[in-house]
């Protein structure tokens, strides 16, 4: 169960907002919050130094981010798993998937109910043709970590909800490992150009 008192993560679009709610919410004891837009290893090396102040009271640390770097979560999988006395752990971020599994292993975890809107997408996945395909993949390589995954996913609500495709298994796996390769640093013009060509195909099979 997460408790305030005890830590862990919460899954927030509103994670700036949510640091202000959570050190109000926890004063008269001291609070510390690192939020930023990315997370880096720079940002993990205060916190860690932070944590070792010594205090006599209970000292809850909120880090919040679109992003969290992998060097920055492994800078960190230590001192999560065994803090510091009387230190607390808070990270706030808009999806689970920011985080890695050895991060969400070592924290309870709760997601804030919310509506989630989604940005209108300038693409017909149904009438899909390459030379549309190129135009709308080149007006969107350029994207930092945490725009590419809102970004497909984006895609992913588009084609489901909006266009109320029924995804084959293909699809779906596009979509997956489209994830894993915007966590590795691939490239997002190759990867938006894999998830489109699943829909190209089908489009084409369709006339």
């Amino acid at each position: 169960m997460f408790t305030l008192e005890r830590g862990g993560i919460i899954i927030t679009e509103r994670f700036e907002e949510k640091s202000l709610e959570i050190e109000q919410a926890l004063f008269p004891l001291r609070s510390v919050r690192f939020v930023c837009e990315d997370f880096k290893i720079e940002d993990a090396k205060e916190v860690i130094a932070e944590a070792y102040k010594s205090e006599e009271n209970t000292k809850t640390l909120i880090l919040g981010a679109k992003s969290f770097t992998i060097p920055a979560q492994n800078a960190l999988l230590k001192i999560l798993e065994e803090p510091p006395n009387n230190i607390v752990f808070v990270l706030l971020a808009p999806n689970k998937s920011t985080f890695l599994p050895t991060v969400r292993s070592r924290m309870s975890l709760q997601v804030e109910q919310e509506t989630k809107k989604y940005e209108p997408i300038s693409l017909s996945l149904r009438h899909l043709d390459i030379s549309e395909m190129f135009r709308w993949v080149k007006e969107h390589d350029k994207l930092k970590k945490h725009e590419a995954k809102e970004l497909i996913e984006n895609l992913f609500y588009h084609a489901v909800y909006e266009e109320q495709c029924v995804l084959s298994a293909v699809q779906i796996e596009g979509f997956e490992k489209a994830f894993r390769l915007i966590e590795l640093n691939g490239r997002m013009q190759s990867i938006l150009i894999m998830i489109l060509m699943n829909f190209l195909k089908e489009s084409k099979r369709a006339h």
